[in-house]
């Protein structure tokens, strides 16, 4: 399989080499070009020098052939932007990392759903350790057909979550109402600004995405 990266970070670097070592193809994008330089000295993959976040870099990646655009530069909105402009130009995944936790509603909002958010997953997992608790984590134990998937609470979507009406085979696993968690049931009210997260299969996430993910040009 095929990826593509923007940004010639030190996340990018580290996956980069695991995904060679399995056999795939690997492309990066940096607009320093000393640091592809630096870089191509280590790791044997194919480099585009530019901004990844322009349509006309992005499109000489090849959408079409590519499984998953990350994007991992160390700057939050270069990060989004390149993403939200990766979805336009087609390519079938995109993972945006952002250092910021104001910018999660934003980016889910955007329907950006695949996000990395490197001090919230590495604080959580040390403080688990630190209380001898397993930090592996959710993401890791969702295995086969099925998929996560999340969205805010748009003023035509409050009321009963009973009334969603989601596709089968999904289920709600959880509620966000700003910073406090919830364990919903069947007489649980959504509020706009609440992020629900579901679970379902590749069918369902489909559905959803369609449901709510935003139109590219809009």
């Amino acid at each position: 399989m095929r990826a593509v990266f923007v940004g010639a970070s030190s996340t990018t670097q580290a996956t980069a080499a695991m995904l060679l070592q399995r056999g795939h193809e690997v492309v990066i994008i940096e607009c320093v070009k000393e640091k592809i330089d630096s870089v191509s000295e280590t790791l044997d993959c194919g480099y585009l020098h530019g901004d990844g976040s322009r349509p006309l870099v992005l499109r000489e990646a090849d959408p079409e052939h590519t499984e998953r655009l990350f994007c991992l530069t160390n700057n939050d909105q270069s990060n989004i932007l390149a993403s939200l402009v990766g979805r336009t130009l087609g390519f079938k995944h995109v993972v945006c990392k952002i250092q910021d936790a104001e910018l999660i509603h934003l980016c889910i909002e955007l329907g950006l759903e695949d996000l990395i958010i490197p001090s919230q997953t590495i604080g959580r997992n040390l403080a688990d350790m630190f209380e001898g608790q397993d930090p592996g984590d959710l993401s890791a134990k969702i295995r086969g057909d099925a998929r996560l998937f999340s969205f805010v609470v748009k003023g035509n979507e409050a009321g009963a979550l009973q009334d969603l009406a989601l596709p089968a085979h999904t289920r709600v696993v959880c509620l966000y109402r700003g910073d406090r968690f919830a364990l919903p049931d069947d007489g649980s009210i959504l509020k706009v600004g609440d992020e629900v997260v579901l679970v379902t299969d590749e069918g369902g996430r489909a559905k959803l995405e369609a449901r709510w993910a935003p139109i590219a040009d809009e």
